[in-house]
């Protein structure tokens, strides 16, 4: 059988674009890889930081042994918990029981979805971005539950229940405090919140113009997180440890990843919605527009908009530690009470102000 160039260069041709079609398909998991990689070191510092403060707050030393430091420190404890046996409860649900633990990291990676770290530096520009956040961070109490329910075991499954009643009683107020938000940009994209107070720099937060949505989604973002005062879920004294009594292992290291997933995630909320982003607190000037460097501007930009978003991310984050030491653990009633009677009618009326304000100004 014999082929004729033509022939020759047109299945040359197909097997180069096939190729070219496979490279593009991998192209689009390296800023997946990169964001997974960002989050992994950014818990790492978290950890590290969280000792630190503790540390140095309770006039300790805090972690000094493993690195220079202690850097390494949390890189030794997910080791020694990779290392460590992953025993299973006898008469516990088996499949549920290593379920709980995934549904809940998984749920909290995806919120990073729709997280603007920078000006266009973010993986979906969704319409819905914020409410996806809730809606998707809704799933992670479900599989606490499961892991609670799963282990046979009356502590887990009363912090199990724990985690539902509180993660229901405080998704509600924060949901409320983020759609005045919306209402008052006129979108639900992260990235037109972000951009809408980029007008008046420091004065154009939505920090100032919603002072008690701040106050209530500060406060429900710490229960949603699970933090002192509202670890009622996980409370030592009362429930050993919680839904996560009978984990051990690499299991147990999940949740303890996703605590500081979740607080990783509220505290960037925080500064997406009230703390202007990526946003410098002057009136908005692209510094890098008065040099010739057209080429690196969108990249000299992007990284100053990382470092500016994770800076006043950290800001929550320290505020978030240093209350995890000053203020005492609530009870489940005073907890239940507090988001019910006064955060929920408090964020309501916070809602209905905006909305009243909003029609006024048409």
């Amino acid at each position: 059988m014999i082929i004729d160039r033509v022939e020759v260069e047109t299945i040359n041709s197909f097997s180069k674009s096939e190729l070219l079609k496979e490279v593009y398909g991998l192209i689009w998991i390296l800023p997946i890889l990169t964001l997974l990689l960002g989050i992994t070191i950014e818990v790492l510092v978290i950890v590290w930081l969280e000792r630190e403060i503790s540390a140095s707050i309770q006039q300790r030393i805090g972690p000094e042994y493993a690195g220079p430091l202690g850097l390494l420190q949390a890189i030794a404890d997910g080791t020694k918990l990779l290392f460590k046996e992953d025993i299973l409860p006898s008469r516990g649900d088996i499949p549920l029981f290593s379920i709980g633990p995934s549904i809940a990291v998984i749920s909290i990676l995806l919120s990073f979805l729709v997280i603007p770290l920078g000006y266009r530096f973010v993986l979906a520009d969704l319409s819905i971005g914020v409410f996806l956040w809730i809606a998707i961070s809704s799933i992670a109490p479900i599989g606490l539950l499961m892991a609670g329910y799963s282990s046979n075991n009356k502590y887990s499954f009363l912090g199990g229940l724990r985690a539902a009643a509180q993660s229901i009683s405080y998704e509600i107020p924060l949901t409320f405090c983020v759609l005045a938000i919306s209402l008052l940009s006129n979108s639900s994209s992260t990235v037109d919140i972000v951009e809408a107070q980029s007008k008046y720099g420091f004065f154009g937060w939505n920090l100032w113009r919603q002072p008690i949505g701040f106050l209530v989604f500060l406060i429900s973002s710490l229960a949603e997180c699970e933090r002192l005062p509202f670890d009622l879920p996980e409370a030592e004294e009362e429930l050993v440890a919680g839904y996560q009594t009978e984990y051990s292992g690499i299991k147990y290291g999940l949740f303890y990843l996703v605590s500081y997933l979740n607080l990783l995630v509220s505290s960037l909320f925080v500064t997406v919605l009230y703390l202007g982003g990526w946003n410098l607190s002057i009136p908005y000037i692209s510094f890098f527009g008065f040099f010739q460097m057209n080429k690196m501007v969108g990249i000299l930009e992007m990284t100053m908009g990382i470092f500016i978003t994770l800076t006043k991310a950290y800001l929550f984050l320290f505020i978030s530690i240093t209350i995890r030491w000053t203020l005492p653990r609530m009870r489940m009633d005073q907890l239940l009470n507090l988001g019910w009677k006064f955060l929920l009618p408090i964020s309501l009326g916070n809602l209905l102000l905006t909305t009243s304000s909003q029609l006024v100004s048409l």
